[in-house]
């Protein structure tokens, strides 16, 4: 389930909750009971390593790449 950052718009108590998609937004303050608005945050997702993009989608060609053309997929060289 993803975790949701919301900030009270009365005392700025900030405070997340781990809800389903489906759960409706949270509307008060565990503090003081005002409303509170959702807040943006980063994402903990990081895509790492050679990825499916080398691997499984980019075509491989055998014409010699362009100095400085990453990774063995064909690119233009611009």
């Amino acid at each position: 389930m993803p975790m949701y950052e919301y900030c009270c718009t009365s005392c700025d108590h900030a405070f997340e909750l781990r809800q389903k998609f489906s759960d409706p937004p949270a509307s008060k303050c565990p503090e003081c009971g005002a409303a509170v608005k959702k807040m943006i945050s980063s994402t903990a997702f990081s895509l790492k390593g050679d990825g499916w993009f080398k691997t499984s989608y980019c075509p491989k060609t055998e014409a010699p790449k362009p100095a400085g053309c990453a990774g063995g997929c064909a690119c233009s060289a611009e």
